[in-house]
């Protein structure tokens, strides 16, 4: 059996209309940004705030919007919410994106010089 068609990765599947969600999900620089400071682990709003430079209300509105499209999930701590990556996927789109952006620039790209630097984009 072909795992492509498995998976759903055919051209008439039924996912492709989700994953254009999630792409629209992540057609916003705050939230690949969040996703890019969420890669080394979980962060509290404040920490992720600080991060990207957004004030924490608006850094919150984009965590419950990726929370619902099940990018991120939560733990809680006292009267800490601590968010992280629910899986590896969210962050190698947005890997994968940064490494097409480099492309665009012609040359050759940054992620192509060593291992180390694709590991670690």
């Amino acid at each position: 059996m072909d795992a492509d068609k498995t998976c759903g990765r055919n051209a008439d599947s039924g996912y492709v209309e989700l994953a254009v969600e999630i792409f629209a999900m992540l057609a916003d620089a705050t939230r690949v940004r969040l996703i890019l400071a969420l890669r080394e682990g979980e962060m509290s709003v404040n920490d992720l705030a600080e991060a990207v430079g957004k004030p924490q209300s608006a850094v919150s509105q984009h965590l419950a919007k990726m929370r619902l499209a099940r990018m991120v999930s939560t733990r809680q701590e006292g009267t800490r919410v601590f968010y992280r990556l629910e899986n590896e996927h969210a962050r190698q789109l947005v890997t994968d994106a940064i490494f097409q952006a480099e492309h665009s620039l012609g040359g050759t790209p940054r992620h192509h010089h060593s291992t180390a630097e694709t590991e670690n984009p």
